[in-house]
């Protein structure tokens, strides 16, 4: 082989090295931006982060007697502003309550008392029934005709008749097995409570 033959061999070689190379460069980064569409289908989409993420409710404009409704998880979260005439009419209803102090109840530890409450003054419960889901209504007044005359205030479900007083604990004998449910929250400020997180989380974030 004459020098000449030798040389265009040794070039179409190291053509063949470069293109070979290149291609293979040109797949790999081609599989990379594949590979990112695919991986980001699996982290949980924005509306699935904003089901399960906490809200805030601005309670600076709530009266004495009156409620406020939040909606969280996709479920209305009652905040009640309660009275001190309410609270004192708590503990004189244990008797008649199936769970007085809540110990078969949902709540957290901490709203674990006689209010169930983090402030006594504010109750926060989620606004669905214990027995089949039905929504209560907020019947604060004392007296009722179609609850009857001894009743003291709270929440009455017109579907089955259950029946809950104004910290979310359930009546004997109506169908609601258990007290109304206390969601996790925390007061950010006075006026401002973050529903769907407790204390502890919120002094960590």
């Amino acid at each position: 082989m004459s020098t000449e033959e030798q040389n265009s061999t040794s070039v179409n070689l190291e053509r063949r090295k470069v293109l070979t190379g290149a291609t293979g460069v040109v797949g790999a980064v081609g599989a990379t931006f594949l590979a990112v569409p695919f991986v980001s289908s699996w982290q949980p989409s924005e509306r699935a982060k904003a089901a399960g993420a906490p809200v805030n409710a601005d309670i600076s404009q709530l009266q004495l007697g009156q409620m406020l409704t939040v909606a969280w998880r996709g479920k209305p979260v009652w905040v009640v502003r309660r009275t001190p005439e309410m609270l004192e009419g708590l503990a004189p209803l244990d008797g008649q309550l199936r769970d007085p102090a809540s110990d078969e109840s949902d709540q957290p530890e901490y709203c674990k008392n006689p209010a169930r409450a983090v402030k006594a003054e504010y109750l926060v419960v989620v606004g669905i029934c214990t027995h089949l889901g039905c929504a209560p209504l907020f019947r604060p007044a004392i007296g009722s005709p179609d609850i009857g005359a001894d009743w003291q205030g709270g929440f009455f479900c017109p579907c089955h008749g259950s029946r809950f007083d104004l910290a979310g604990r359930v009546f004997q004998s109506v169908p609601a097995p258990t007290n109304l449910e206390v969601p996790p929250h925390h007061f950010i400020t006075d006026t401002l409570i973050r529903i769907g997180e407790g204390p502890s989380e919120g002094a960590q974030a």
